[in-house]
Parts: C-alpha cells; structure tokens; sequence
C-alpha cells in the first residue's frame, strides 16, 4: 500500500486548502481513510476520517471548517480546508490500515500565516 499526499502550502488566515491523498496497492473502497496532523513540538493527532461506508469523524477543533471526503473510482481521499487559521499549521499526514498495518503517506506541509 502507498499513500501520495499533496496539496498543502502557505495560506493566509481564512483562507482554504484542499489536500488529496492518492492510494495504490489497496482495495481502498473498504478502508477507513484519516487525515492526521503534526505540529512542531506537539504529538501526531487524528484530524477526520472516513469509513468505507463514507461515516465522518472530525477532531473538535476542525468542525464546521474541514470536510473529509473519498472517491473509490479514482482512490483518492480529500481533506477540504477552509477558514483556516494560524493554528492549523502543521504537517498533515493520510493514513490507512490494512491486513492488520498502518500505511502513511509522507506528509505534506500546511502553514497559515499572514
């Protein structure tokens, strides 16, 4: 399983970022999908996620701004960002399990400064 994320760069505060994480090697439309974040100095944590039968979880601070949504055609999962602020920067991280393994993306890098 590879995990391709993109989409993250320099945003100023209020503004919106789409992120995209790219699959192969899984049969995806099973696998529950997650965003997870990084801030420098602070532990990794679960941003959204997506089951196979597209069930949502957001971690509080993101409700009503960020939207995780997944196309099993083409195998991409999306993390759509808007009203961004200062502190949502972090490296942001896609993940799946499958087989009993974790399989992350390389992270992709998300800043929001004016």
């Amino acid at each position: 399983v590879q995990l391709q994320a993109s989409g993250g760069g320099l945003v100023q505060p209020g503004g919106s970022l789409r992120l995209s994480c790219a699959a192969s090697g899984t049969i995806f439309r099973f696998n529950t999908m997650a965003w997870y974040r990084q801030a420098p100095g602070k532990q990794r944590e679960l941003v959204a996620d997506i089951t196979g039968a597209f069930r949502t979880t957001y971690l509080d601070s993101v409700k009503g701004r960020f939207a995780i949504s997944r196309d099993n055609v083409n195998r991409i999962v999306y993390l759509q960002m808007n009203s961004l602020n200062p502190e949502d920067t972090a490296v942001y991280y896609c993940k799946t399990e499958e087989r009993g393994r974790q399989f992350w993306g390389q992270g992709t890098q998300v800043t929001v400064s004016s």
